[in-house]
């Protein structure tokens, strides 16, 4: 059994990652070859030629098809054989490679590798800052040799930004604020709250104005693999509450963390925000910035599976600031094991 929900969707590229030219990449175990057709829609392939399982990705394009640059076995976007290695031999539309189920919303293009009939679109997380009106959006992509409960863990218990990013975002108030952790069916919520405080560096750039602060952070677990973090800081005198704080300066950290193999992921980070949405110099600036921050993350979480491997013997400890993690974490197993159950013949 994986360590990952199978019949969900997940983030398989950025938008922009996608275009004519293959791309190969790793889904939940399974190679997946992607490109746009001349509609500029999206195919995902199974990354294996049906002859002698060459990567797709190394093909030919041609018009929506692929050719295999083996032996020139001819691919349609369906993944049926258009044209055999021998042009004088008949075509054998048996022959075929495994598709995918695809779709776009929110930026990102999201794959179904599990069973084709349960793929509703209707499924697919609810990023909505992403695509509302009056917010803006943008972010990047890591690849992070670690298992992506790792960085589920990461993400939903944010004292580490005391130590790991304390030229940047981390500050020791984080540590001192009181957190509150609740599950509400299959998602899992941390929320801090901390008033009348000085902002840190990243947020005090971001809300242009010194003097003391009430700052935020509200995460927000859903499955398959996915971390919303609701965060921001506004000034004392705008009278923020925790249910009400779109004053200041707000922003939702959109993270998927899409499984590649037991313990490597894709790291698909971003922030939408609700303020100076119309200057792009200003969003290619914090782009970069929350860049930095994430990368120190990269560096940190990589080290602990390496460590991780090294230490078989040895198992993670839980204290009261991993709650987060925890919850998510059994809510992913359940998950795993309800769909194991419904498998299972009867």
């Amino acid at each position: 059994m994986t360590n990952w929900v199978t019949n969900a969707w997940y983030v398989a590229a950025w938008d922009s990652e996608v275009d004519v030219a293959p791309l190969s990449r790793t889904i939940c175990g399974t190679p997946v070859v992607l490109y746009r057709k001349l509609d500029r829609s999206v195919v995902a392939m199974r990354d294996a030629c049906p002859h002698r399982l060459l990567p797709l990705s190394m093909g030919i394009r041609e018009g929506d098809s692929i050719r295999c640059k083996y032996h020139g076995l001819k691919l349609g976007p369906d993944g049926v054989a258009e044209e055999m290695p021998m042009k004088s031999e008949a075509v054998n539309r048996r022959i075929c490679a495994e598709t995918f189920v695809v779709a776009e919303r929110h930026r990102f293009v999201w794959i179904w590798v599990g069973e084709k009939d349960k793929a509703d679109p209707a499924l697919i997380p609810d990023l909505w800052p992403c695509s509302s009106e009056g917010w803006t959006f943008d972010g990047g992509y890591y690849p992070v040799a670690c298992d992506y409960r790792l960085m589920i863990d990461n993400l939903m218990d944010l004292t580490h930004e005391t130590y790991v990013h304390s030229s940047s975002i981390g500050q020791v108030e984080i540590l001192e604020a009181p957190i509150e952790t609740r599950v509400e069916g299959e998602r899992v919520f941390v929320t801090r709250w901390m008033a009348g405080i000085d902002a840190p560096p990243f947020w005090r750039a971001a809300l242009g104005k010194e003097g003391p602060v009430d700052r935020w952070q509200i995460c927000q677990f859903m499955l398959p693999a996915s971390v919303m973090i609701d965060v921001g800081v506004a000034p004392v005198e705008a009278g923020s509450t925790l249910e009400a704080h779109d004053q200041g300066a707000r922003g939702m950290v959109i993270d998927f963390m899409t499984p590649e193999t037991e313990t490597s992921h894709h790291y698909f980070w971003g922030m939408a925000r609700n303020f100076m949405i119309h200057d792009p110099g200003f969003t290619a600036r914090f782009k970069a910035g929350q860049g930095a921050v994430f990368a120190e993350d990269k560096v940190i979480l990589e080290a602990q599976q390496d460590a991780i491997n090294r230490n078989p013997g040895l198992k993670l400890s839980a204290y009261r600031i991993d709650e987060g993690g925890v919850r998510s974490r059994q809510v992913i197993k359940r998950k795993i094991a309800a769909s194991a159950k419904v498998e299972e013949p009867v």
